[in-house]
């Protein structure tokens, strides 16, 4: 969020440069401004308004006309698949469908660059497919780039061509999904034992065949080149520490995988806290022809 907030000019950073769009967002704030759309975490439709004249009412603020506006507004609501529902109250709608009409009057005067920020917060599983399939379609049929924030490792899976992770205010990692897994590569193996202690922990280490070892929330999650080969020998060390296996699982890496790789906890565990959101995904969907 404090990353978007910098690249839409809302907050100033304290040190560096960055441009959105070719233009500088200290020089070239008004630049900047008329070439993205934003959409954040917090609603802002007004429920008593339909949703045709919550689009109409942002059209008005960039100066578009009448005409242009009405075009805009059933392309973008046919898009949004909530042309059905155009005259009816905001506060009608379910959270899903506010979210695709905010989404939609994000692009009302057709920004080169739209920001989501934690687009499908808060929507039950259901409503977040259909908003990720619909910010799939905008980005295609708009030609817009997308750059969104998320916490949810399966959406920046199934949306981003490239993904960045940030840690405390610094990205550590950025490249596309794919290449990213591959950096962890393997199987990944959870074992949920007895006692992790620093004893347990070094005699893992030790083992040639272990690339990689996290303690996250109790569970010990490694990182070897054959899962299936490797949980015996996992189980006999844990045997020969006098420690129980309580769990085991194999499977081969996702995000998640990924970013405890790199900040050593699950993102998750950041969300439980009730001081900071400090930590989150940043993903990116980006037209072909852009590096």
């Amino acid at each position: 969020t404090t990353t978007i907030r910098m690249l839409v000019t809302l907050l100033k950073p304290t040190s560096g440069s960055a441009e959105v769009w070719g233009h500088d967002i200290l020089k070239e704030r008004d630049e900047v401004r008329r070439s993205i759309g934003i959409v954040f975490q917090d609603p802002s439709l007004d429920g008593l308004l339909t949703g045709r004249e919550n689009m109409d009412f942002h059209g008005r603020i960039y100066g578009i006309s009448k005409a242009r506006r009405q075009e805009r507004i059933k392309e973008l609501l046919d898009l949004a698949q909530l042309l059905e529902r155009a005259d009816d109250l905001v506060q009608t709608y379910s959270g899903g469908m506010k979210r695709r009409l905010e989404i939609a009057r994000g692009l009302m005067h057709q920004p080169n660059i739209l920001f989501l920020d934690e687009p499908t917060l808060g929507l039950d599983p259901q409503n977040r497919r259909v908003v990720w399939s619909y910010i799939q379609r905008l980005n295609k049929q708009e030609d817009v780039t997308v750059f969104l924030t998320t916490h949810y490792m399966e959406e920046a899976d199934f949306l981003c061509d490239r993904v960045a992770i940030i840690d405390h205010g610094k990205i550590v990692a950025l490249d596309t999904c794919n290449n990213l897994k591959e950096r962890v590569g393997g199987d990944v193996v959870l074992l949920r034992i007895s006692d992790a202690n620093a004893k347990v922990l070094d005699a893992f280490r030790e083992e040639e065949f272990v690339h990689d070892l996290k303690l996250v929330k109790g569970s010990l999650v490694f990182t070897v080149n054959d899962g299936e080969r490797a949980v015996p020998q996992l189980i006999e060390v844990a045997r020969q520490v006098g420690v129980s296996v309580e769990e085991c699982s194999i499977r081969k890496p996702n995000l998640e995988d990924v970013f405890i790789h790199y900040t050593g906890r699950r993102i998750r565990d950041e969300f439980e806290k009730p001081v900071s959101k400090a930590m989150r995904m940043g993903g990116r969907t980006t037209r072909q022809r852009r590096g």
